[in-house]
């Protein structure tokens, strides 16, 4: 087969900006680069796409290798093309972002890449043009947030009305109106109350919901706006 002359090699990267939720807090997962460049230093988990593999699939089997799950809730947000963003070679990245409950997966972390959760206040210094992928991946996660239900990927099975709404003020970094976000919430039809409550993390007790996932996979495509202007 002819091969296009005169042309430079260029690889192509998968970056994924994965996002979990511990109940308290938005965190982000990075990992410590285990070669050089930038040995030892913070980044996102990524891999390089393989001859045979779509972009979906190598992120998807990057994520399994850091996670060990599959079917989580990913998605493509940009492409990051900068000439030197590598100093080793000239490497174009496809960056996904994902979305899963920490404490459902916390004990599933590869021990090999040394990961951690850390909040997304808090988060350091990476290497290459990381930080600015994970910029660019909360803005995407608040656009997508206040169209469509995908926070409840963050979530347990059962979860608590003020557990959701810390999960969107941490998000949007604002503070919400606790009654006006919990009728337009429970309006949706999205939350099956269950008997039990939460009683840990308050007086009363809080009760618990379940998603109703027969709507959500109608609400996934269009959702109430909690949050405007997002």
């Amino acid at each position: 087969m002819t091969k296009y002359s005169k042309q430079t090699r260029i690889l192509v990267a998968v970056d994924c900006i994965i996002f979990g939720f511990d109940g308290d807090s938005l965190k982000l997962l990075i990992i410590q680069r285990g070669f050089e460049p930038e040995k030892n230093k913070w980044s996102l988990m990524g891999g390089f796409v393989e001859p045979s593999e779509k972009p979906e699939n190598s992120a998807a089997r990057v994520l399994k290798q850091l996670t060990g799950l599959e079917n989580v809730y990913m998605e493509q947000m940009e492409v990051f093309g900068e000439p030197k963003r590598d100093p080793l070679e000239r490497t174009v990245s496809i960056a996904y972002y994902a979305l899963i409950d920490i404490h459902k997966y916390k004990d599933q972390l590869s021990k090999e890449y040394r990961a951690e959760w850390v909040p997304l206040k808090e988060i350091p210094k990476l290497i290459f043009d990381h930080n600015s992928m994970v910029d660019h991946a909360k803005k995407k996660l608040r656009y997508k947030a206040a169209l469509h239900p995908i926070l409840f990927e963050l979530l347990p099975e059962k979860f608590t009305i003020p557990q959701i709404l810390t999960l969107y003020e941490g998000v949007y970094d604002i503070v919400l109106d606790k009654r006006n976000f919990s009728r337009k919430l429970l309006s949706t039809g999205l939350l099956m109350r269950q008997k039990d409550k939460d009683k840990e993390n308050s007086k009363k007790g809080a009760f618990y919901y379940k998603l109703n996932k027969e709507i959500y996979k109608d609400k996934i495509s269009s959702f109430l706006n909690f949050i405007p202007n997002p």
